[in-house]
């Protein structure tokens, strides 16, 4: 019958999940020829301009076309609000809508990976797989590569408010920053971004679309994995849902779950994988009991400070005028430059929030713009303005996803539980007090400054601008976690060094779940990186066979 094992098509490995870590496995793998796979997305092709003009995130994210649109669950610490979380749903996964800021991290962040146990996973083990793919626009170096297929670039866009800040924070002690992925990204510098000639540079486009004319691998999209299915303890095969068919496909070597830090451990659980109560609540036989599919989820939850100034140029202006929209998208089609050629902005600050930090742990992102609420879609001021975003880089709080029931297509429980440490909800008063220190600053003071939000009636008391953070943050989009990996001894730990899934065989987790720790930055360069190794430890344990 259809969808039965016994009509299920063959392949060497399946890959589920066509995201930011998918596409890069997808093309490693199939450069043998012998080896055929099958790489599983759920989402759609990514046809659409906007995954392929940068600016066009904001018009896919909040789209449930092209983003899971997930919803946390109230969160206690930010007066029980549900914070929308923001997941790509197309080939490109969040590579396809997210900012396009490419930040690797610090070099500690990766060497508190080998401390924890995780040999090979120190800087120096994994910066040859940040470098293999990269094209950086200045040249190859000890850090940098080139002639790889990722083309990473300075942003195409500045605004003179930028450099009144970037003066601004030197005043307030900021060294410069010469490169932000260097390993020491600590001061005030410009982020490198993930485009070539003014358009985005997704896994999908770069990894994916070169691989697609290759005899040895099958994409299906619009295809919904249901279930990993299993013989004992090894992973045979995938069952999913494509056109209203379930249909089965089976592994020879390996399934490969690339489905993000939301979805992998839904995958993992609906399939009998995880903590063994939970599953049993649910009606799911268990297949292995492992409590830490789902937990150690991780976020960097952000608060934005926005400012009214005068006598400056900013986004503001050319958005509330139809000369000003003119000239960005005639600066757009003539030169591939301006507001829709780049990220959200080209400028950044990490600093230290104390000295009892060995480096910096407050991450800043500055626009060139304020909105009159939040999100995308919202108004923008009619007079100059600022925003300044502010996050922590290594928090420690600690939240969970759990399935709500046996089905892929019900979304999860999703809980951060955001600034519940003590350390949490000092670095998030300490974050919004340096914001207001470097307004403060005599670069700034020409422009008349005004606080708008939280504003001045917001003290700078801990308590008053704890009370403004629990009602202002939400996410910056970078989950991570939640099937991390881990010495064999650990009982939270998921899987091991090499990816494969402790307890199981023939079953890796390759995406932004395995990561232990949270790295400093933004998510989509580790996650790449953390594709490209895997890549190589799966064709070496290949050719062991």
């Amino acid at each position: 019958m259809p969808g039965s094992q016994n009509d299920a098509e063959k392949f060497d490995y399946i890959i589920v999940g066509a995201g930011s870590a998918g596409c890069i496995l997808a093309n490693r793998l199939t450069a043998d020829p012998h080896c055929r796979v099958l790489l599983l997305e759920a989402g759609k092709e990514d046809r659409t301009i906007w995954m392929k003009v940068p600016y066009g995130y904001a018009n896919t994210i909040g789209n449930p076309a092209y983003d899971w649109c997930f919803e946390t669950a109230a969160e206690p610490e930010l007066h029980n609000r549900k914070i929308s979380h923001p997941r790509g749903k197309a080939l490109g996964g969040s590579s396809s809508i997210n900012g396009l800021f490419q930040v690797r991290g610090q070099a500690g962040d990766f060497d508190h990976w080998r401390q924890l146990g995780l040999e090979g996973w120190g800087w120096d083990s994994v910066l040859p797989y940040f470098i293999k793919h990269e094209d950086y626009a200045g040249g190859a170096s000890a850090t940098h590569g080139a002639g790889g297929e990722l083309r990473v670039e300075p942003q195409r866009n500045w605004w003179p408010v930028l450099d009144v800040v970037k003066q601004a924070a030197k005043e307030a002690g900021c060294k410069e920053c010469a490169d932000f992925n260097g390993g020491d990204n600590e001061g005030i510098g410009l982020y490198h971004a993930i485009t070539r000639n003014g358009m985005r540079q997704s896994t999908s486009r770069v990894f994916l679309k070169p691989a697609r004319s290759r005899a040895n691998l099958k994409v299906e999209t619009e295809a919904l994995a249901q279930r990993i299915l299993f013989e004992g303890k090894r992973a045979i095969g995938v069952t999913y849902r494509q056109g209203g068919e379930i249909k089965t496909a089976k592994a020879a070597r390996e399934v490969i779950v690339s489905t993000g830090a939301i979805k992998t451990p839904q995958l993992l659980q609906v399939s009998g994988v995880g903590p063994a109560a939970l599953l049993s609540q649910h009606g799911i036989d268990v297949v292995l009991d492992k409590p830490g599919v789902g937990e150690n989820l991780q976020d960097h939850l952000q608060v934005a400070l926005v400012y009214k100034l005068e006598g400056i140029g900013t986004l503001n202006q050319a958005v509330n005028s139809l000369f000003g929209k003119a000239r960005i998208f005639a600066q757009y089609v003539l030169s591939r430059s301006g507001p829709m050629g780049s990220g959200a902005t080209p400028l950044g600050i990490f600093v230290k929030s104390d000295n009892d930090h060995d480096r910096a742990n407050l991450g800043y992102t500055i626009l060139p713009y304020s909105r009159k609420s939040a999100g995308l879609k919202a108004e923008f001021h009619s007079h100059p303005g600022i925003t300044i975003s502010a996050y922590d880089c290594r928090p420690t709080s600690r939240g969970t996803i759990k399935l709500t029931g046996n089905e892929m297509a019900a979304q999860p429980d999703i809980r951060f539980n955001y600034i519940t440490t003590e350390h949490d909800r000092r670095v998030a008063i300490d974050a919004m007090r340096f914001t207001r220190k470097l307004m403060a600053q005599p670069a700034v003071q020409p422009f008349k400054p005004i606080e708008l939000k939280p504003g001045p009636t917001t003290g700078n008391d801990d308590q008053s601008l704890l009370e403004a953070f629990r009602a202002n943050a939400t996410t910056i989009f970078h989950p991570v976690g939640t099937a991390k990996m881990g010495r064999r001894e650990d009982p939270m730990a998921v899987v091991d060094a090499r990816l494969k899934l402790i307890g199981m065989e023939g079953l890796r987790v390759i995406d932004a779940s395995v990561m232990p720790t949270v790295t400093s930055g933004n998510t989509n360069a580790p996650t790449m990186m953390i594709a490209e190794k895997a890549a190589a430890m799966i064709l070496e344990d290949a050719r062991a066979y």
